[in-house]
């Protein structure tokens, strides 16, 4: 069809240029544009027209508003980064004072002592300072032992403290022993020259390290079969509640 059509267009365009050339004016030719040629191909510019259309309402402006990518900049794994920190923050609690920093108290990081008072009657006081550079737990009781005593005296149950004793370095602890019955119910007396003091570990009964070896007075001290002790305190006077 355009090839049938495209002689009357070419004859119409000389026909506009003579008539420009006599000064004749181009209004008068105007009419003759409804031509069918031209009108056929006036009546294709729409349909380029709808091509051009489908450029500015394309895909590309929908996905510049709803592109995945704005969706992940809002909910992407940074997010989650603060859970991680929380575990981080959890570690550096752990670290502080917790019992896998913490040791046992015993020989080897402690100054031990014990020295007989005169109220109550008939008792002693055990006190233990940390000498180490960490800090040291007394757990349960002192285990003594006069001389070569073959039996282990007895705790005071009611003294037993609600948290174990810790101690920093240069803190101290105590513990209060009763050595003989006030009213001498008490059997097997004897005066001994020599204490060791025994220390336990996380478990009852078991070993705490190294044992302590305090001096006694020079004239010794008597015990008898009531001899008991109370369990590791904070408190100096606590201990000698008992």
């Amino acid at each position: 069809m355009r090839k049938y059509h495209a002689l009357p267009v070419a004859l119409l365009a000389a026909l506009a240029l003579t008539a420009c050339q006599d000064g004749t004016g181009t209004k008068d030719e105007g009419a003759a544009h409804p031509d069918p040629a031209s009108a056929t191909v006036t009546a294709t510019h729409p349909a380029e027209g709808r091509v051009g259309g489908k450029g500015t309402s394309g895909t590309t402006g929908t996905q510049g508003t709803t592109g995945a990518t704005g969706t992940e900049g809002t909910s992407g794994a940074t997010g989650t980064q603060p859970t991680k920190g929380d575990k981080a923050a959890k570690g550096d609690k752990t670290a502080k004072g917790t019992t896998a920093t913490r040791v046992s108290c015993n020989g080897s990081n402690t100054t031990v002592t014990a020295q007989p008072v005169r109220r109550p009657l008939n008792h002693m006081l055990l006190t233990v300072k940390n000498t180490g550079s960490k800090m040291c737990d007394l757990t349960y009781y002192p285990v003594l032992r006069f001389d070569e005593m073959q039996w282990v005296p007895r705790p005071i149950k009611d003294s037993k403290p609600q948290a174990v004793t810790t101690l920093a370095p240069g803190e101290s602890g105590y513990a209060g022993v009763s050595l003989s019955a006030a009213d001498g119910s008490g059997e097997w007396g004897t005066t001994s020259h020599k204490l060791t003091v025994g220390f336990q570990g996380r478990t009852p009964n078991s070993d705490g390290g190294p044992s302590a070896l305090p001096t006694l007075p020079a004239k010794g001290v008597y015990y008898d079969s009531t001899l008991t002790v109370t369990y590791w305190l904070r408190d100096m006077d606590d201990a000698l509640t008992y």
